[in-house]
């Protein structure tokens, strides 16, 4: 089963969405397996961003990131990357569709709510990031036979 991190951003925090947000996932039929609420250390947020670096963005990503807390996640299903950033909508929230998270509730690139692992590969490596195997729960939920062939 693929794994995917999602992080409700502190915009999203702020302003109440987390449930919100929780609830477009639950309801996709994604199941959460971690979550934890936290303030992202500087040196967590470089890490996490460091693929990027050399943007000009770079910087104030990493202080908007560490600006307030987030809402770290992992998110377990077939196809779980794809049906989550399906969810969550284009990185520009004016472009994204209505019924997608960003399409609903973010009007502009630099307070667009939510992070969701870009592949496969990457979620790999952000999942282990912010979460220990460990904290990672493994269990069966009654209604996957009803979400999953």
């Amino acid at each position: 089963m693929e794994q995917t991190l999602i992080l409700v951003k502190p915009d999203g925090v702020q302003r109440g969405l987390i449930g919100a947000i929780i609830g477009r996932f639950e309801q996709r039929g994604l199941k959460l397996v971690a979550m934890k609420f936290i303030q992202m250390s500087r040196t967590l947020a470089e890490t996490h961003y460091a693929v990027h670096k050399e943007r000009p963005f770079y910087n104030s990503l990493v202080e908007y990131i560490t600006s307030g807390p987030v809402v770290a996640m992992v998110w377990a299903g077939k196809d779980a990357v794809a049906a989550a950033r399906a969810t969550i909508g284009a990185t520009n929230p004016v472009a994204a569709a209505p019924g997608s998270i960003r399409g609903d509730f973010a009007m502009e690139i630099g307070r667009n709510l939510v992070h969701g692992s870009d592949s496969p590969e990457n979620a790999v490596n952000e999942v282990n990031l912010f979460f220990t195997p460990e904290e990672r729960v493994t269990w069966n939920r009654l209604t996957d036979s009803w979400i999953q062939e």
